[in-house]
């Protein structure tokens, strides 16, 4: 998969384009469907498939005040695309003179003149161009004028509830880690490396590993049951959210302790993503270590009877 960092990176040969704009954070279940369906009509239409996406997040430029937390920083949203099977990504630079666009001049100049695009792929809630003033409606009229052909769809729902990033953030703020998997087509993960200030050495030979500082989006705080991958290892691990209360600490801190442990190399620099597959509890202040040490057992035994059933249902 190609990734360009602006427009100006694209080749002008490329194409004829069947494209998707959107920001695709999370890229879910509604994501992947539409990016299926162009990477076949591509094949169908012997074309090229390109994702248009916006760095940073729109949000963050037009209203930085809303602190935005991100289900996918971008690294890891540019591998999830990549999983699609998508020709390409384009990242465009999302300035104020990007947000001035009218939604015209955006057709004209991008998708027609640069990307060469013969199908634009949308969701029924598309808006582009300033101020969002060009919808779903507006794409296809500029179609007809420019000659790109624009396929819709519908919202995707799935038991009832809307397959979208914005619900799937507020699933993650309840802590419906499990819920938000469904709408995700996986477990939501957070990627970052190990916490500093632990003395590496040549092994690292305790169970329990602290994520470093993390900015995006983490679930609720709380314990959950997840899967954490510490370099090329994982482990099944129950993981801590949170700001250890009953150690009187007020420092926001993501802590797994792994169950199946061996020691293993880690320095500052070692990736760790942990995937998070179901809730167990909040948070809570112990009146001592020790009954926080009794609650641990308990809620390791919950996960690796998670696990065991886990196991079966595989089998």
């Amino acid at each position: 998969m190609h990734v360009f960092h602006k427009l100006a990176d694209v080749p002008a040969d490329f194409g004829p384009a069947i494209v998707s704009v959107g920001n695709f954070d999370g890229v879910h279940r509604a994501h992947r469907f539409v990016l299926s369906e162009i990477v076949a009509r591509a094949k169908a239409r012997q074309a090229r498939s390109m994702a248009v996406t916006f760095e940073p997040h729109p949000i963050r430029i037009l209203r930085p005040d809303h602190n935005l937390k991100l289900l996918t920083p971008t690294p890891e949203k540019i591998l999830l695309l990549a999983e699609t099977g998508i020709d390409a990504v384009l990242l465009l630079p999302f300035t104020r003179d990007l947000s001035l666009m009218t939604p015209h001049h955006f057709a004209h100049e991008i998708l027609k003149k640069r990307l060469h695009a013969c199908e634009v792929h949308e969701g029924y809630n598309f808006h582009f161009g300033h101020k969002a003033s060009g919808n779903i409606q507006t794409l296809c009229e500029l179609g007809r004028e420019m000659g790109f052909e624009v396929h819709d769809y519908p919202e995707m729902r799935l038991r009832g509830e809307p397959v979208s990033s914005s619900h799937i953030r507020k699933l993650l703020r309840d802590g419906r880690v499990s819920r938000a998997r469904h709408l995700l087509a996986r477990p939501f993960s957070i990627l970052s490396t190990a916490g500093r200030g632990r003395g590496y050495g040549s092994k690292y030979t305790v169970p329990t590993i602290n994520l470093a500082r993390y900015e995006e989006l983490a679930p609720k705080d709380g314990v959950y049951i997840t899967r954490t991958r510490v370099g090329n290892e994982g482990f099944d691990s129950v993981t801590n959210i949170g700001n250890r209360p009953t150690f009187g600490a007020d420092l926001f801190a993501v802590e797994s302790h792994l169950l199946n442990f061996h020691p293993l190399e880690v320095t500052a620099e070692t990736e760790i993503e942990i995937h998070f597959l179901d809730r167990l509890r909040d948070e809570i202040k112990f009146p001592s270590v020790d009954a926080l040490r009794e609650q641990i057992g308990r809620d390791v035994a919950k996960a690796q009877k998670y696990f065991r059933r886990l196991g079966v249902r595989r089998g």
